[in-house]
C-alpha cells in the first residue's frame, strides 16, 4: 500500500483549511481550555450540545463526524474519544488516530489535519506524541487488496498534517513523525509479506526482498544456499526443509551504524517458515491457511533492519533469517529422526511440527559467532503461548535481566507488551532423549517454556531474549490500528528497543 504522507504545520483549528479536522476528547471532560471550545463558538454551542446529549461522550474508540456548513474553513470535524483522562497513555492516542483515519477514509476525504491531543500522558514528550499519532494513522489505514479483482475503489487517505499551536513545537513534532513513519512503514511491510500467499512468498522470495533492502539502504547481505549449509553442518534447518521442493535460504544482513570500531552488534534472529503444514506430523486442516504467516518473525527482523538503516541509528545490527518450508514430502524428516545441529548438539525429532525451534537452533548458533551485545530471537513458536497468554501479550524469556527490562520497556512504549515466563532448568527434564542430546518436544505441560528452554541451549553466554509471538501475530477481528489477519506485532517493539539503545 502507499504510505500516507505526514507533516506538521503551525496554525489554529478555527482558521485551518482542510477536508477534515480531527479533534480528540476525554470522557467526562468539559470543552473549556480545549481546541473544541474555540470551534464551539463558531457553531453556536453545537459541540457542547453534542456532549450534553450523550450522542458523543469521548469514550475510547468513539467517533463522530459532522459537516461544518462553511462556519469554519475545515469542511468536516471528526471527534474521536480517548477514554477517561486518567487512563490516557500513548497507546490510547495511537488507537484514537487509527479510528480517526478509518472514519476519514469512510468520508472519502483524501487528507486531514489533526490537532494535538487534548490530553497527553504524564512524562510523554512531543516527540513521543507525534510518533504514536503517525503510527496510529498509517496503521489504521492499512488495507491489503493485491489479489482482489473487486477491491474497493474508494479514495485512500493520502496525507495528514499535525497542527502545532506554537512554532517552537515544530522541531520535536517533525522528529516524532519521522520515527513514527519509519515504525509504521516497517509494520506495513511485515503485514504485506505475511499477507502474500505461500506460493508467492517462498524462501527464495524472502531472499529477493532482502536483496532489495540491501541495495536500497547500503546494508550488506549474505545468503547461504543449501550446499553451504550442508558444509557448515546446519542439520536442523536442512532437516526441516527436506520435504519441500522449495530450497531453504539462510539470510544474513548487516548494518554498521556505529562509529566505534569495537562496538559489538545487536543480533536479531527471526523464524522464517514460509508455510508450515506440520510436516509428517501433519496439522489439522482447520485454519492451516494462517500458516502462511509462520514467517512473521523473519519478516519482522527484516523490516527492523530496513528501519534501522533508514533512521541511520548509531549502532551495529545483524538480522538473521533461517528460511524454509515445512512440507510432508517423500524425503521429509520423520518422527524419530536424529539431526545434528550447527552447534554440534544432536536432537531427536519426536514431532516434525515443532520445526521452528529446529531452524532457530541453527540460526542462534550462527548468531553467537558475531559475539553480540544482545541477541534477540522472535518467532511464532508455540500454540502453548496462545493458550497461556491469549492475544494481547508476547511471551518473553531471557538470560539477561538488563536486556529483558529494556525489551519490556520498549514493548510498553510501542503498545506491544511482553509478559515474562520462567526459564528454569527443571523443565529440561521434559526434553531429555534416550538417543540424542535432547528431543524437540517436552509434552503438553509448559509447552511454551520447554520450547524456550530448548532454544537456550544454543545461545552460549550471550545476553539473550526470546519472544514468542504466536499469541499476537494473527487477529481474528479488526481493531483500532490492528487489521484482521497478520498483525506484524513485534516489529515496532524491536525498532523501539533499538532506538532506546541509542538515546
Amino acid at each position: 500500500m502507499n504510505i500516507m504522507q505526514i507533516d506538521t504545520k503551525h496554525g489554529r483549528v478555527d482558521t485551518e483549511t482542510t477536508e477534515a479536522l480531527v479533534l480528540t476528547h476525554c470522557e467526562g471532560e468539559a470543552l473549556s481550555k480545549q481546541d473544541a471550545a474555540v470551534l464551539d463558538k463558531a457553531f453556536g454551542g453545537a459541540l457542547r450540545e453534542l456532549l450534553q446529549s450523550k450522542e458523543f461522550e469521548g469514550k475510547a474508540g468513539e467517533v463522530v463526524l459532522f459537516h461544518t456548513q462553511g462556519k469554519v474553513p475545515a469542511k468536516r470535524i471528526v471527534f474521536v474519544g480517548l477514554g477517561k483522562k486518567k487512563n490516557v497513555g500513548l497507546d490510547q492516542i495511537r488507537q484514537a488516530m487509527g479510528h480517526a483515519a478509518k472514519r476519514v477514509r469512510q468520508a472519502k476525504a483524501g487528507s486531514f489535519t489533526v490537532a494535538l491531543p487534548s490530553t497527553t500522558p504524564r512524562g510523554a514528550s512531543l516527540v513521543d506524541v507525534a510518533q504514536v499519532m503517525a503510527e496510529g494513522a498509517i496503521l489504521g489505514s492499512y488495507q491489503f487488496n493485491v489479489y482482489r479483482s473487486d477491491a474497493p475503489t474508494g479514495k485512500d487517505v493520502e496525507a495528514m498534517s499535525v497542527l502545532a499551536p506554537q512554532k517552537s513545537q515544530l522541531r520535536q513534532l517533525t522528529e516524532g513523525i519521522r520515527r513514527g513513519v519509519a515504525m509504521a512503514e516497517a509494520t506495513v511491510f511485515v503485514r504485506d509479506l505475511c499477507n502474500h500467499p505461500s506460493n508467492v512468498m517462498t524462501p527464495t522470495k524472502i531472499a529477493s526482498e532482502s536483496k532489495a533492502i540491501a541495495k536500497e539502504t547500503g546494508v550488506s547481505l549474505k545468503v547461504l544456499e543449501q550446499k553451504e549449509m550442508e558444509e557448515l553442518g546446519m542439520g536442523a534447518l536442512l532437516g526441516v526443509a527436506k520435504g519441500s521442493h522449495e530450497p531453504p535460504k539462510f539470510i544474513i544482513l548487516q548494518y554498521h551504524g556505529s562509529k566505534k570500531k569495537d562496538d559489538r552488534p545487536v543480533v536479531l534472529v527471526g523464524k522464517t517458515i514460509t508455510f508450515d503444514t506440520g510436516g509428517i506430523s501433519l496439522k489439522p486442516a482447520e485454519s492451516m491457511e494462517h500458516m502462511k504467516a509462520d514467517m512473521t518473525g523473519g519478516a519482522e527482523v527484516l523490516a527492523t533492519m530496513r528501519a534501522a538503516a533508514r533512521l541511520k541509528l548509531p549502532l551495529n545490527l545483524i538480522s538473521i533469517l533461517p528460511a524454509a518450508e515445512n512440507m510432508p514430502g517423500g524425503r521429509a524428516m520423520r518422527p524419530g529422526d536424529v539431526v545434528k545441529t550447527l552447534s554440534g548438539k544432536t536432537v531427536e525429532v519426536q514431532n516434525t511440527d515443532a520445526e521452528g525451534r529446529l531452524i532457530l537452533a541453527d540460526g542462534l548458533a550462527y548468531a553467537t559467532r558475531f559475539k553480540p551485545a544482545a541477541l534477540i530471537d522472535i518467532a511464532t513458536l508455540t500454540g502453548a503461548c496462545v493458550v497461556a497468554l491469549g492475544q494481547f501479550a508476547i511471551g518473553m524469556f531471557g538470560t539477561d535481566a538488563k536486556l529483558k527490562e529494556s525489551v519490556r520497556k520498549a514493548g510498553l512504549r510501542a503498545g506491544e507488551r511482553v509478559w515474562e515466563m520462567p526459564l528454569w532448568d527443571e523443565y529440561f527434564e521434559q526434553l531429555r532423549s534416550d538417543v540424542a542430546d535432547m528431543r524437540n518436544i517436552g509434552g503438553r505441560g509448559g509447552g511454551m517454556i520447554t520450547a524456550a528452554l530448548f532454544l537456550s541451549k544454543f545461545v552460549g553466554d550471550c545476553p539473550w531474549v526470546h519472544l514468542d509471538i504466536a499469541s499476537t501475530d494473527w487477529s481474528e477481528r479488526e481493531r483500532a490500528y490492528i487489521p484482521k489477519g497478520p498483525t506484524a506485532i513485534g516489529t515496532r517493539l524491536l525498532i523501539q528497543y533499538l532506538i532506546d539503545r541509542t538515546l
